[in-house]
């Protein structure tokens, strides 16, 4: 039986993408069953112009000129290897109502729900994580 992951992401600066791609797609390509709640920030990590301009946290941007050195893929190239290995993206319904966003909004293949469709998956999760 696979394990599962269920991840929660609820903050939208490029750190913060770069955790929750970095251990979805690990988790994905060791065979096991991810979902990630896109809620509140976190939803910039999915949203169609968002993720490809996130945030650098202040005082950090030396960091970038090391992500290029070191090769290391863009959020929408991690996006899309999440995608492609079958990870779930759930955007969390009421934060998505709250700011007036439809799921045109984000990249394809995301699934709209609430608290309990993220619930339903973490229930019986191996490993949860928030970041």
């Amino acid at each position: 039986m696979n394990k599962k992951v269920a991840i929660i992401a609820s903050n939208g600066g490029m750190f913060d993408a770069y955790k929750v791609f970095n251990i979805a797609n690990a988790a994905a390509a060791t065979d096991q069953e991810v979902a990630i709640f896109f809620t509140f920030e976190g939803l910039n990590l999915i949203h169609r112009d968002a993720y490809k301009q996130l945030p650098m946290p202040e005082g950090k941007e030396h960091f970038a000129e090391g992500f290029a050195n070191a090769n290391v893929p863009a959020i929408p190239e991690l996006v899309a290897m999440a995608q492609e290995m079958g990870v779930k993206f759930i955007g969390c319904q009421m934060t998505m109502d709250v700011m007036g966003l439809g799921i045109d909004s984000f990249v394809e293949g995301i699934e709209v729900g609430g608290a309990v469709t993220f619930l339903e998956f973490a229930n019986d999760a191996d490993v949860t994580l928030t970041f």
